[in-house]
């Protein structure tokens, strides 16, 4: 009973310790309005920005309508634009000026109709239309062709029909869309977001605060104390995880009940993946702290090694498997990586437990790297 006697004295005053940083975390956080802006207004502000002015659904898209010899077929096939959500046709009378258009920005594509276009597409059947697109971006470039060529497989199959012809393609094609079966890009970019916010919130908002408290001194005054290293690192821990999973519950709402995705997974494994991302992101924070020790330096690494990554190698908008050899395998060190396939998977396609436990196995182990990373840097020595 003796020997343990000095053990729960030591362990008792642990956690009163334990409990001053906390508190003294909790005042900090409460004071400084910055933590509570990165924690809570950034992620409105990015997700208002990308839900509502980033897409990467071709829309609307400007076109530029040539119909040299308005003929019944031509007419009928330059109506066909007009009916499609894709396009926003606008007509010309002649090449040079759709040309000239074009040359200007003002549309992205042209669709030729010559003056023989009625009349080759009655004897022969055989009426070639010109389609010029602007390729300056390749991606909208292949999508407006594709959507060309299918407003003249529709016209064309309206067409055969009215006149009692059946319109056989020499191939079939049936295909079904698997987990975006509206094919919107806002709802894999959301969650995607999500993992974005969740690195800033973690890696660079407690980079700051620790770097903050070397600048103003009162980091020097808490090595002085009893508090043990593992009680500070736990006390800067605790309340940035609790401030960063209520900026998850804020995007994880705004996403579903704002900007409608589907949430097919469980609550359970989308918010247990997030506390091992957040884990990551804070031991990342926590390490970058022991290097910098001025807020700039701290910010500037804080992007550099965490936010640009995240938002470009992760996945969230570039598809990893069209990178480079050497780029994808760096995408291997990217701890948002495997956040966001988890993101992507729970909110698309439900609980896939063979992605979900693979990807949550590496945060793991991203965790106890750079929380040990932490834990040998600091020391409670001021050299």
């Amino acid at each position: 009973m003796a020997e343990n006697r000095p053990r729960r004295v030591e362990k008792h005053a642990s956690l009163m310790r334990l409990r001053g940083m906390l508190r003294k975390e909790m005042l900090q956080i409460f004071r400084d309005p910055s933590s509570i802006a990165i924690a809570f207004v950034l992620p409105l502000v990015l997700l208002f920005l990308f839900g509502y002015g980033v897409s990467l659904d071709a829309e609307h898209v400007p076109v530029a309508l040539v119909v040299e010899t308005p003929t019944a077929e031509a007419v009928s096939f330059a109506a066909a634009f007009d009916q499609s959500e894709y396009f926003s046709p606008v007509r010309f009378d002649a090449f040079p000026e759709a040309e000239q258009a074009m040359m200007q920005g003002d549309v992205d594509g042209i669709v030729w109709l010559r003056s023989n276009f009625g009349s080759a597409l009655l004897s022969s059947g055989d009426a070639p239309v010109g389609v010029m697109i602007n390729g300056v971006d390749a991606n909208t470039a292949r999508i407006v062709s594709g959507y060309t060529e299918g407003v003249w497989a529709t016209w064309m199959a309206k067409r055969m029909e009215a006149r009692g012809l059946s319109f056989e393609p020499p191939v079939r094609l049936q295909s079904r869309v698997w987990f975006n079966a509206e094919l919107r890009s806002r709802n894999f970019l959301i969650p995607g977001l999500i993992a974005v916010i969740m690195t800033l919130i973690g890696a660079l908002l407690t980079a700051m605060v620790v770097a903050r408290e070397w600048e103003r001194g009162t980091m020097e005054a808490l090595l002085v104390t009893p508090v043990e290293v593992h009680e500070i690192l736990l006390g800067k821990l605790l309340p940035y995880f609790m401030l960063g999973m209520g900026g998850l519950v804020l995007s994880v709402g705004m996403a579903i009940f704002l900007f409608d995705v589907p949430l097919r997974g469980s609550f359970a494994v989308l918010f247990g993946g997030s506390a091992l991302f957040l884990l990551a992101a804070l031991g990342m924070g926590l390490t970058i702290s022991t290097v910098a020790r001025n807020q700039f330096v701290a910010g500037q690494i804080a992007i550099i090694a965490t936010f640009l990554p995240a938002f470009i190698l992760s996945g969230f908008i570039f598809d990893i498997h069209s990178m480079p050899v050497a780029v994808q395998v760096l995408t291997h060190l990217i701890a948002a990586r495997y956040y966001v396939a988890i993101l992507q998977t729970v909110f698309l396609a439900g609980d896939i437990w063979p992605v979900v436990l693979s990807n949550a196995a590496v945060l793991v182990l991203f965790c106890l790297f750079f929380f040990n990373v932490a834990r040998r840097r600091t020391s409670k020595r001021l050299d």
